[in-house]
């Protein structure tokens, strides 16, 4: 059984017991966070393809850690006028484990 989800703008095909980085999600750590924008779920006998998301699922996981990415440097540089300019960004992200996909009918 597995379910393609989107979140962040991005999509995930998760299965009970994955963890997974997404971008930041404003939950505590422990804290229980549910997934409805499900695009598309099989499991052994069925496959539901949503238009665009499958209404009666939903994933169901919490939040193990948050954190920051690596980080990326910004440097801009025009040569022979004197100009530098040096930034630095590191993306938030959140650590979530799938405990359940679950099916209301």
């Amino acid at each position: 059984m597995y379910a393609i989800i989107e979140t962040g703008g991005k999509q995930y095909r998760v299965r009970p017991g994955d963890e997974i980085h997404v971008e930041k999600i404003p939950a505590d750590v422990g804290e229980a966070v549910e997934l409805d924008r499900v695009l598309m779920y099989a499991d052994e006998e069925r496959l539901a393809v949503g238009t665009p998301t499958v209404t009666n699922i939903k994933v169901k996981g919490h939040v193990v850690t948050q954190g920051l990415g690596p980080k990326v440097v910004i440097f801009k540089m025009k040569k022979r006028k004197n100009y530098r300019r040096k930034k630095g960004h590191r993306q938030p992200f959140t650590v979530l484990r799938i405990d359940e996909i679950a099916v209301e009918n």
